[in-house]
């Protein structure tokens, strides 16, 4: 699906619930967990009921007619401290 969003990832993974939270895409935890465990909620394209699966770049999730594409942060640019 090319239409997707992407979503940058602060650390190495997300869990579910969580994403759907910082994404906008569920308003609190709960309204996460009730998506989750109603079986709305794809990853890579398959229907995932755990809402505290973890998630890392390159990954894909639907829920409400909305897909979003994780993507890896960049890593933070090197100062002139990091080199001594």
């Amino acid at each position: 699906m090319s239409d997707a969003l992407p979503f940058l990832l602060r650390g190495e993974f997300i869990t579910l619930d969580a994403l759907l939270k910082a994404s906008g895409l569920c308003g609190s935890g709960g309204e996460a967990k009730q998506l989750i465990a109603a079986g709305s909620v794809q990853v890579d394209g398959e229907i995932e009921l755990r809402r505290g699966r973890k998630l890392r770049a390159g990954q894909r999730v639907q829920a409400l007619e909305t897909c979003l594409y994780l993507a890896a942060a960049s890593p933070p640019a090197p100062t002139p401290s990091d080199h001594a």
